[in-house]
């Protein structure tokens, strides 16, 4: 295929005439060899993981520019041509879609070469990066300047970045796991060009940037997470103080039915304070997923059973719900705090396990280095679990109660054996709310299986919508689905900003359900 034979995908509204006028355009702009249309350079931008068909998420090309100057000549030519881009960082949103774009035929606009740590202020503990940076990036800086700040990553942290897991509201396992909570202060190229700095950012020569959030007038950084109104260039984040003491603890419930004491322990620990960063109440059987194949522990047909998990856990001295967290502070500080937690265990029925218990368990060793803002990619285990790549998250936000944890994982349960899956979740426990993620493994190479796991996926979006569970986030073929369920006025209020800040529709179309 020669460099002048895109493949046979085109945007919408588009003959190969026309698009290969607007790739003439970009070329001129960022240079040949940053702008991708032969299969082969595309295949990065093409494995979507999730159980939908690739040709629906298919890119007509990449393109892959260095600088915001170059990012404004790029909308200038979409808006000319009416051609759409997908922004990502560094495309390793696995399990939602990676880099692919939600809308077949865009063009994925790749921001990796925009990969500098502008600035990182030792004394109050703030960075400013592009979202090329990765969080390995960021941690290897701060290392080698010994900075006494830790970073908050999550699980794929050494190959994603802040900026995008930012934009996305993801979380981590660190007192600074709410990431959105922790940016300050966003540049942002709008369709037309212009350049928006959110908060103080705008101000001439501002000097507080990374401090103030908010600036004057109305808070703007929000309407730019999870949607499609520009393009974020630069984004600044705080850093947590490295602390003087970090425990790690882990507690094991032995039994089903002891979810509801685990989430409520955990949430009033949280609310208290006890507990600063996010509590992880996760099923035993993610942990085993993690380091077997299913086919050598499990031999039989359809999903795992609760009665094989009780027995495998007898067998192996584990427990069934297992909550990780940690402590941080002063000696003291830490002590006083380890006192309410072994107060609040000490009648619950669990076992509260450290370092001296659990010393070099895998799986115990990588929830520390998390709870500690190191990097591993222990978690991608996972997808060994079924084998055949494929994978889709399940995040309905719920109130961190028993009962809550209760109904969610009953039904999970039960749409997921409906169709041959296993349960793999837990519970990202946010003081008064908690995310309640499951990841749907499957064999994407089987077309038999495609189907069944997005049907499954549509029947989860559809059970949990109708009992009041939101999304948190999703994948990029059910995105619509999720947007829907926020109501007729609400995805109005979402096209009002779309059409003003974009109308022509260039910036990510569809991108979590937003349309013209």
């Amino acid at each position: 295929m020669t460099v002048d034979s895109p493949r046979p995908v085109l945007p919408p509204g588009h003959d190969r005439r026309s698009f290969m006028a607007g790739i003439a355009e970009f070329r001129k702009a960022i240079g040949e060899d940053n702008v991708f249309v032969e299969e082969e350079r595309l295949a990065p931008y093409t494995k979507i993981m999730i159980p939908g068909e690739d040709a629906d998420h298919a890119p007509s090309a990449a393109i892959a520019p260095a600088s915001v100057p170059e990012i404004q000549a790029i909308l200038a030519i979409c808006n000319r041509h009416r051609i759409p881009v997908w922004p990502v960082s560094t495309g390793k949103n696995f399990g939602y879609g990676t880099a692919a774009p939600a809308m077949r035929g865009t063009v994925v606009l790749d921001l990796r070469r925009l990969n500098r740590i502008i600035e990182v202020d030792g004394e109050l503990g703030t960075a400013l990066v592009e979202p090329g940076v990765t969080y390995r990036a960021l941690l290897d800086h701060l290392k080698a300047q010994d900075l006494p700040y830790w970073i908050d990553v999550p699980a794929p942290g050494p190959i994603v970045g802040p900026v995008g897991q930012i934009l996305e509201r993801g979380i981590g396992y660190t007192p600074y796991g709410d990431h959105f909570a922790h940016a300050c202060g966003m540049e942002v190229v709008l369709a037309n060009g212009d350049i928006l700095r959110t908060g103080m950012g705008s101000i001439a020569g501002a000097k507080s940037w990374q401090t103030n959030r908010y600036g004057y007038g109305p808070y703007l950084d929000g309407i730019f997470s999870q949607s499609n109104f520009g393009v974020v260039t630069k984004m600044g984040l705080g850093l947590m103080p490295r602390p003087e003491v970090y425990k790690p603890f882990l507690v094991s419930f032995p039994n089903h039915g002891d979810l509801p004491r685990a989430v409520e322990i955990a949430r009033d620990l949280s609310l208290r304070g006890v507990i600063r960063n996010t509590p992880v109440v996760g099923h035993v059987l993610y942990m085993i997923a993690m380091k077997a194949r299913r086919a050598d522990v499990f031999p039989g047909e359809g999903s795992v059973t609760d009665e094989w998990i009780t027995q495998f856990t007898r067998d192996h001295h584990l427990g069934i719900w297992v909550m990780q967290a940690a402590l941080y502070g002063s000696a003291a500080q830490v002590a006083a705090d380890w006192a309410l937690i072994e107060q609040a265990y000490a009648k619950s029925g669990a076992m509260l396990l450290t370092d001296r218990e659990l010393g070099d368990e895998p799986t115990w060793q990588h929830a520390k280095r998390l709870m500690a803002g190191e990097l591993d990619l222990d978690e991608f285990g996972l997808y060994n679990w079924r084998g055949g790549g494929g994978s889709a998250w399940f995040a309905p936000v719920a109130r961190a109660t028993g009962a809550d944890a209760t109904a969610i994982v009953t039904l999970g349960k039960q749409i997921l054996a409906e169709f041959g899956f296993d349960y793999l979740g837990g519970f990202m426990v946010q003081q008064r709310n908690m995310i309640a993620v499951m990841d749907l493994l499957f064999d994407r190479s089987s077309p038999d299986e495609r189907k069944r796991a997005h049907d499954c996926f549509a029947r989860l979006m559809s059970e949990f919508g109708k009992r009041g569970y939101g999304i948190y986030r999703t994948n990029i073929a059910f995105m619509d689905v999720a947007a829907a369920l926020q109501g007729p006025v609400r995805m109005n209020v979402n096209r009002t900003l779309k059409r003003a800040l974009d109308p022509n529709g260039i910036i990510a179309p569809g991108k979590s359900g937003i349309h013209l």
